[in-house]
């Protein structure tokens, strides 16, 4: 028999592992539902400046830059903080990143370095596919580096980040922001397996080679329309608007309207088919995540986007069937991880990115499925705090937590609408949009980071021989951006207070309540993609002959400045030029 003094013991002990099994489960429910933690993390992403070393035939290495947009993968040593991997594949990336430095005088690409390209099984320490991304447009270095670690605050699942030195053949290349790439190794280390998969959303005209897809391309006759899109000639092409007859997007204070259509001389181009990505439809070829029917050859931004191999129609039939849930707005958490979606929607809210799918682009975000369920991935944040579009600072500032689109209807982004749409949902969101205020913002974190941030990569901005901006913009930046960041929480809370009107509409209406961002520049911030195609005016170049740096400032094209970095009044028929070759 056993006593009762051991029956208490036991009794305690097993009351205490139930505790934290079911902690262990709040915490899992927070999405640090991460499986192991590989040794990529400690050699690589262990917070200081990762070196990175390329090695490449020279001649290699420039006509790859000189072909930068086919995105063409030549073969490199890579020394990552010391260690030599032999062999690895190197390419140029992007989508409008891509074509800005493409159109300049600069060699600053964001880069995919693959280290199984050519020797199969080769990692870099676990890792496949390492992301070095050039922070175009963001005169703080900070912006993605900051937006991650406030979705690492709210327990979302995020890729590994930092900072690298980048040399090329000896001579120094730059500071890049760096990631682990959303892939075989990223699937190993959440998940424990690969049985997922994971989508890059883009709009299909960016689409482009997909991600490095081995066995999983999706059926290519489906795809026809777009197949050898890069290829084409100009007939085949998209058309740009005729100059003569084009009328100028009409950017309210809040930057949420634009015109319903851009005239050109072959008729319209529909809201949403015209964007910096090529403008194939992105609005309704699946970024959009509306659903329309049960053929995958509908869905083109997500399934020829696919990451990985062996992925096959039952794959695709399952992100159907989860779109056909949000339609119904039935079912959705059997087929949507909700919590982690939420969370994921207050900090993308929260930072205001519309280079996204919160516009007309549907674009920048990863889906992973698996065992049937959708985590959303975030991705793609050097536009965000209002850079994306030409946003204003009242309405960077001010943007509606409730109607969190631009350019589009609320309908239009379904998972937006939908979840908001649900009375809890909605709580909760607004719950974490609080949290985010209070943790991050209130208690001094975000300046905290900012300063942390400052003195670890400074030097490292100041000696950036390719650089977009000089260390004294950079300096000027940061103090901004701890401006917008602390006007921005103010809003939030206001709106979720009810002092602040939380929806365009309501903003519209009473604008003498929204929080006042006269004193932010968004110029300093830095500017680039969609709408805000001003700033293309200067000469200025660095050492490689870098594009000029007021191209990713607020500017115009005359070389001015507007006060919150919008377009400058301009006559019927009058656009911002784009950049020369």
């Amino acid at each position: 028999m056993i006593d009762s003094k051991k029956f208490n013991v036991i009794a305690i002990i097993a009351a205490l592992l139930v505790t934290l099994g079911v902690a262990g489960m709040i915490f899992l429910n927070m999405g640090k539902t991460y499986a192991y933690t590989p040794e990529y993390a400690d050699k690589i992403f262990n917070g200081d400046i990762i070196s990175i070393e390329i090695s490449a035939d020279p001649d290699e290495w420039q006509t790859m830059l000189d072909n930068a947009m086919n995105e063409e993968y030549i073969s490199a040593d890579v020394t990552i903080n010391g260690t030599t991997f032999s062999n690895v594949g190197i390419r140029p990336k992007g989508n409008n990143s891509l074509q800005m430095v493409s159109s300049s005088d600069s060699d600053r690409y964001s880069f995919k370095i693959k280290f199984n390209e050519y020797i199969p099984d080769q990692t870099c320490y676990g890792l496949d596919m390492l992301i070095l991304n050039n922070m175009i447009g963001d005169a703080t270095y900070m912006k993605e580096y900051v937006t991650f670690d406030m979705m690492e605050s709210l327990g979302i699942n995020t890729p590994y980040y930092g900072y690298s030195d980048i040399s090329v053949n000896g001579e120094k290349w730059g500071l890049y922001f760096t990631l682990e790439a959303y892939n075989d190794s990223y699937e190993q280390r959440v998940s424990g397996d690969e049985s997922g998969v994971l989508y890059n959303v883009k709009t299909v005209g960016g689409a482009g080679r997909g991600e490095d897809r081995e066995n999983g391309d999706f059926p290519q006759e489906n795809f026809e329309k777009f197949e050898n899109f890069e290829n084409s000639d100009d007939s085949e092409r998209p058309q740009m608007p005729d100059m003569e007859n084009f009328t100028p997007p009409d950017f309210s204070e809040n930057g949420q309207d634009m015109k319903e259509n851009f005239r050109g001389e072959n008729g319209n181009f529909e809201r949403g088919n015209f964007g910096h990505g090529g403008g194939m439809g992105a609005g309704n070829s699946g970024g959009s995540l509306v659903y329309t029917d049960d053929d995958p050859a509908s869905y083109p931004s997500i399934f020829e986007n696919v990451i990985g191999g062996g992925t096959d129609e039952d794959d695709y039939a399952k992100v159907i069937a989860a779109l056909k849930a949000l339609d119904s707005g039935e079912n959705i958490e059997d087929y949507f991880d909700v919590d982690e979606i939420l969370r994921y929607l207050a900090v993308h809210t929260f930072v205001v990115n519309l280079d996204s799918y919160s516009s007309e682009m549907a674009q920048n975000y990863y889906i992973y499925e698996y065992d049937g369920v959708l985590q959303i991935l975030p991705w793609d944040y050097n536009y965000a705090w209002g850079a994306f579009q030409g946003g204003s600072a009242s309405g960077t500032v001010n943007f509606p937590v409730d109607t969190p689109v631009s350019g589009v209807e609320m309908s239009e982004r379904p998972l937006i609408s939908k979840l908001l749409a649900n009375e809890e949902y909605l709580a909760r969101y607004h719950e974490y949009l609080l949290k985010l205020v209070k943790g991050y913002f209130t208690d001094g974190k975000f300046d905290g980071i900012i300063n942390d941030l400052d003195s670890l990569i400074g030097e490292y901005v100041k000696s950036d021989p390719t650089a977009f901006f000089t260390y004294d913009e950079y300096k000027t930046a940061l103090e901004q951006f701890k401006l917008i960041g602390k006007l921005r929480a103010e809003s939030v809370d206001g709106q979720i207070n009810g002092t602040v009107p939380s929806t365009a509409e309501e903003q519209s209406q009473s604008p003498d309540k929204l929080i006042d961002a006269s004193e932010v520049s968004m110029n300093a911030l830095g500017s680039g993609g969609g709408g805000n195609m001003g700033g293309f005016g200067g000469s200025e170049k660095g050492e490689r002959g870098n594009f000029s740096r007021e191209m990713f400032r607020g500017g115009n094209s005359r070389g001015e400045s507007s006060q919150d970095g919008n377009f400058p009044e301009m006559q019927d028929g009058e656009l911002p030029q784009m950049p020369k070759r």
